[in-house]
């Protein structure tokens, strides 16, 4: 295959306008670039938020737990999540999704908040975003609009596109069926209560689908949060969702498991199963902002349960 080949070939990592060039002070690559069709994605790691394992799934066993951990040779306290947001170019707009955790909110988190730096590096001028998705107001994605100097540098005719029923929830959000670390729950609230008044000219609710652009559609699943979406990414054949916290690195193998973060765990785990099954029979493109980066991959069916098959990388 020639390298013209390669640049045209779909759903399969590319060098676009997106990509722009290495940052040389980096050893470990933190951004990934594929091709959609016509439509070029990029996955971006805002780096990784270190959490207790129990947040993996505090309904289970600490047992059942652990020995998922230690077949997935991971660690059995603390757990490195990671953190991605996506760039998508379709036609004349560039789409943010989500936008990462920006400052530490004095909870620890000081290998995350790396977005504003990295899409410099990617050679993204904040000025060239047309649209910000949010599949949810958490604060590690919204985070990296907040950070001093950013709003300052985005259109003034930026569009923010969230679920209406997001923002009506972190009005007065309730955190009754969530289990997080302690601290988490004030700055969860406080930092969207920041967000939604200093943005809140540049917002654009939906109820529960919503077309940003050409090819691109973000769509309410609730779950997570009850304004939680997807976002579908779609040209010629090719298919890619970007599944937000519906999906965790556990959700294939155990996708009743709740996750500390979820504010409705019943249904987030009906919204997994679903999600997961749709993925394993069409055979989309799967990214996700916890999954291991660049968390480009795809969902098959295996026995009673799921699993996650990574893209080869293509460079």
């Amino acid at each position: 295959m020639t390298p013209a080949e390669a640049r045209s070939h779909t759903n399969t990592a590319v060098e676009p306008a997106l990509a722009g060039r290495s940052a040389p002070e980096e050893l470990v690559p933190s951004r990934y670039a594929v091709r959609v069709g016509d439509i070029e994605v990029l996955v971006i790691s805002d780096g990784v938020l270190p959490l207790p394992t129990a947040m993996l799934g505090h309904n289970a066993e600490a047992g059942d737990r652990a020995a998922w951990l230690g077949d997935m040779f991971l660690p059995p306290d603390t757990l490195d999540w990671a953190l991605n947001v996506v760039v998508v170019r379709s036609g004349a707009q560039t789409i943010l999704i989500d936008a990462g955790l920006g400052l530490d909110p004095d909870l620890n988190l000081p290998r995350a908040g790396q977005l504003v730096r990295r899409l410099t590096a990617a050679g993204i001028d904040l000025g060239s975003v047309t649209d910000v998705v949010l599949t949810h107001m958490h604060m590690d994605h919204i985070g990296g609009l907040l950070v001093d100097g950013v709003k300052e540098q985005l259109r003034p005719d930026l569009r923010i596109h969230v679920a209406a029923a997001e923002i009506k929830f972190w009005e007065s959000p309730d955190f009754t069926h969530a289990v997080m670390p302690q601290g988490f729950p004030d700055a969860l609230r406080a930092t969207a209560k920041r967000f939604a008044s200093e943005y809140r000219n540049n917002l654009r609710p939906f109820e529960d689908k919503c077309e940003v652009a050409p090819g691109v559609v973000a769509e309410r699943t609730g779950g997570h949060t009850p304004g939680h979406c997807v976002v579908r990414v779609a040209s010629g054949g090719d298919r890619l969702m970007f599944a937000g916290d519906a999906l965790f690195a556990v959700a294939f193998d155990h996708p009743d498991w709740y996750n500390g973060f979820e504010h409705d765990p019943e249904e987030a785990a009906r919204v997994r199963v679903r999600l997961l099954t749709e993925l394993a029979k069409t055979g989309s493109s799967l990214v996700a902002t916890h999954l291991p980066f660049p968390s480009v991959g795809h969902v098959a069916v295996d026995g009673d349960h799921f699993r996650w098959v990574p893209v080869f990388w293509d460079y």
